[in-house]
């Protein structure tokens, strides 16, 4: 859960990011594109009040007992930095990092959230989530996290070795849409799902922000006059993410 902030101290920010997908499509550019958000990371340390990572940071991720995913160092590096400096970071599963469990928690001080929470910064709303399985469609997704949530298909991963099961994850991970497609995501209209999901959200509850990944197009959309909803997209075409500075929420670029 994230604590709610009543009044972000004056010039201080939340930053939100999703969709780094960091592992494809091949080492060297994921490690190209792990510098570049590194150095996103040192820019906005300096404002930064919390930092909000909202799901497929990397496009697979399991944590053995004594084993993780092989890179990736100066992410968690630059992670563990800011959280000793004193800025929390919270990190939202998405359906290619579900399989977070303690490590980031114990090691980088991160706590791991597996569901969309509602949360208030300086008075306003929140509805934060990383999206996948939510609204009326994607219902490859919706089964697939049934059963990659499923505690005994984690167990009998775990049983195999972790040269084995990383090298078939990774493989697979690679096959995603986001390993192979070139900035053809467009946006659907009325068939836009996570959008009919924040309707239907609003109509029971109001909230002034939805922030979701997933998606992997930019999005900002007024959903009423009271209510706004952002996609943060992701860091293989558009390295956009959102920024909150304690009044609105806009929708940004890193070296664009």
């Amino acid at each position: 859960m994230i604590s709610p902030i009543r009044h972000l101290p004056p010039g201080k920010k939340v930053y939100f990011a999703s969709d780094f997908h960091l592992g494809v499509p091949d080492a060297a550019r994921s490690l190209i594109r792990e510098k570049k958000i590194v150095r996103w990371l040192d820019q906005i340390k300096a404002d930064a009040a919390l930092i909000i990572l909202v799901g497929d940071i990397f496009d697979f991720w399991f944590e053995y007992n004594h084993a993780i995913p092989r890179g990736f160092i100066r992410l968690q590096g630059k992670l563990a930095e800011i959280t000793d400096s004193g800025i929390p970071v919270y990190f939202f599963t998405g359906n290619h990092d579900m399989w977070m469990f303690d490590y980031f928690t114990k090691e980088l001080n991160i706590p791991i959230i597996r569901k969309p929470i509602t949360t208030q910064f300086n008075g306003k709303t929140f509805l934060i989530g990383h999206g996948d399985g939510l609204g009326p469609k994607d219902y490859t997704y919706k089964v697939l996290k049934r059963i990659f949530a499923n505690k005994i298909c984690q167990w009998l991963f775990a049983r195999i070795h972790p040269n084995l099961g990383i090298g078939i994850a990774t493989k697979w991970s690679r096959r995603s849409r986001i390993s192979n497609t070139v900035k053809d995501e467009v946006f659907k209209g009325e068939r836009e799902w996570l959008v009919t999901y924040c309707q239907e959200v609003e109509k029971q509850t109001h909230h002034d922000y939805y922030v979701f990944g997933h998606r992997h197009l930019p999005l900002n959309i007024q959903l009423n006059n009271r209510s706004q909803y952002i996609n943060l997209g992701e860091w293989v075409n558009f390295f956009s993410y959102a920024v909150f500075d304690g009044q609105q929420l806009t929708l940004e670029y890193f070296e664009k």
